[in-house]
């Protein structure tokens, strides 16, 4: 008896921890909409970043120095700073140019069906975390493409000049879509990170996932509680995702795919066990005697 009421001390916290909450709470309405509005944020946030880092990689191609220099400084100035830091710049810089009053009258979550939260969604809130995420992965992203661009042969592109393509129709139909089997990792990490970084977006009164939990919790003297809600949730999502992106990246990366080669599962993949490859190589294989 002695060992189970250590552990259901350890468990509880002495006694201070209510599970009760948590089953409470997990599968309730305004968690649930919380969890559907951090997708919807970490979606479109990750969209515009990926387009702002492709035209952040072309201007740093540009043959002006000029265009050259400002993405330079936007890379500079969005990787130099805190990511907490520009959605407080951004929430803070709406009263300055007198948008935060037209913008809280544009009620468009209540209107498309956000009505289930513990308090409305302000778009002020909601596009100061939508600014700062896209703004901030532009920059990365940028880097990104740059890697997977520069990956391919530049071979290419001078072969598919020489057959009359200008340099867009070149990039469009020979490097992008060979670059972008290159970009899919790293872009799906950075969504994975997406996801989570959505919770900065509290800071700015917005009931997102962590929001609403601590909005939840707070009057409940109940936050750790509600932070294991929040924590599951996001364990739910990255899970999910993660599962999504192995399967792009198989699809993407099926020519490379060694038939022969018995595939780790799960386990070995997550543990680091995995086997050696028993494939053989034809060209050297030797067939036993008879």
């Amino acid at each position: 008896m002695g060992i189970l009421q250590w552990l259901q001390d350890i468990i509880t916290l002495n006694h201070n921890f209510t599970w009760a909450y948590v089953w409470k709470y997990i599968l309730s309405a305004p968690i649930i909409q919380g969890v559907i509005l951090t997708i919807i944020l970490a979606v479109i946030s990750q969209f515009l970043g990926t387009i702002i880092g492709l035209l952040l990689y072309f201007m740093g191609r540009s043959r002006w120095g000029f265009v050259r220099g400002i993405s330079a400084i936007y890379v500079w100035l969005f990787r130099g700073t805190p990511l907490l830091v520009q959605v407080y710049v951004f929430y803070f810089l709406f009263p300055y140019l007198h948008l935060t009053q037209p913008l809280r009258r544009n009620d468009l979550f209540s209107a498309i069906g956000f009505t289930h939260g513990i308090g409305p969604i302000f778009m002020d809130a909601f596009l100061a975390g939508l600014l700062a995420f896209s703004l901030n992965e532009g920059a990365y992203m940028r880097e990104i493409v740059r890697a997977g661009i520069d990956a391919i042969d530049v071979g290419q592109l001078e072969a598919a000049k020489s057959l009359g393509m200008t340099y867009s129709l070149a990039m469009r139909r020979i490097v992008l879509p060979q670059a972008f089997r290159i970009i899919v990792p790293p872009l799906g990490n950075e969504f994975n990170n997406m996801l989570k970084n959505t919770s900065l977006a509290t800071a700015a009164g917005l009931y997102e996932l962590l929001g609403t939990a601590n909005g939840i919790g707070g009057p409940l003297f109940a936050t750790l509680e509600l932070l294991v809600v929040a924590s599951v949730w996001y364990l739910l999502l990255t899970t999910i995702w993660g599962i999504i992106q192995g399967f792009i990246e198989r699809r993407l990366n099926v020519s490379n795919i060694d038939i022969g080669a018995k595939r780790p599962n799960w386990a070995q993949r997550t543990f680091g066990f995995l086997p050696r490859s028993t494939t053989v190589n034809p060209a050297t294989f030797i067939p036993p005697e008879h």
